[in-house]
């Protein structure tokens, strides 16, 4: 069986997109097809596999696989590369309300194919002290604050994703500099890859979030700046938590193909 697909990235985080409105693609339990096909040596390499299906409560629906070839939580620059794979298909205009695995996100198509995806909102966020915090933006994040990057993403990551508190449901890990300009470094550790990453929507969101309880100065949006390139996110901030938030970025085609299943 032969099925079309389309390799996008957003700020380096790449993804294979399949339009599976038809349900051609069925293998949503197959890790081994999903892991094969992430697989940079042995299929079309990317960081996950995105399904974009029918859904009866919004434009479509995004069905998420981390490159392990597990189904998975939210994924921000995937959320943003699936909008503008939607708006490319014909399927949505220049705005969209889209169903994922952690409730409905609303997108935005702005110029020079730049995507805004709204988050969902963040209630609670722990303070760990040492400059860690752990929160929920979509998906589970652990977010340090450093002087300077560890050398070794991965190795630094790992230790912890794999500690005895993390190890069974496992969590993204991230390590943030705040520059004297206000904008964020950021390098992420992402359970599912078991890798760095050149960048992670949830995390740059989780990361930009906590920033406003460094410095309650920070000027909103915040500019984010991964290894594969810039993000900004907006939010609101009070007593009750962050709403309103928005991720901002570019959203690539790098190109498309057929899958012989």
């Amino acid at each position: 069986m032969l099925i079309k697909f389309t390799k996008y990235q957003g700020t380096g985080n790449d993804f294979v997109m399949i339009d599976n409105r038809d349900f051609l693609f069925s293998n949503h339990n197959n890790v081994n097809l999903i892991k094969k096909l992430c697989d940079r040596r042995f299929g079309i390499g990317a960081d996950g596999l995105i399904l974009l299906e029918k859904s009866g409560i919004s434009d479509f629906k995004m069905v998420y696989f981390n490159s392990d070839g597990q189904q998975s939580t939210m994924c921000g620059n995937g959320g943003r590369c699936l909008i503008h794979f939607a708006w490319k298909s014909g399927i949505i205009t220049n705005e969209t309300i889209f169903e994922a695995v952690d409730g409905l996100h609303l997108g935005k198509i702005l110029k020079n194919g730049i995507i805004s995806l709204q988050m969902s909102d963040v209630r609670a966020v722990e303070e760990r002290g040492n400059d860690v915090f752990i929160l929920n933006t979509g998906s589970p994040h652990y977010v340090q604050c450093v002087k300077d990057m560890p050398k070794d993403i991965k190795a630094s990551g790992s230790a912890i994703r794999y500690s005895d508190e993390f190890k069974k449901e496992g969590i993204n890990v991230n390590f943030a500099k705040l520059n004297s300009d206000q904008s964020i470094d950021i390098s992420t550790y992402e359970r599912g890859v078991e890798d760095e990453t050149y960048s992670c929507g949830t995390g740059v969101t989780a990361t930009a979030l906590i920033s406003i309880l460094i410095n309650k100065k920070m000027a909103i949006p915040v500019t984010v700046i991964t290894k594969g390139g810039k993000l900004s996110v907006s939010f609101k901030h009070n007593s009750q938590g962050f709403s309103d938030i928005w991720l901002t970025g570019a959203a690539e085609k790098v190109y498309h193909g057929v899958l012989e299943i």
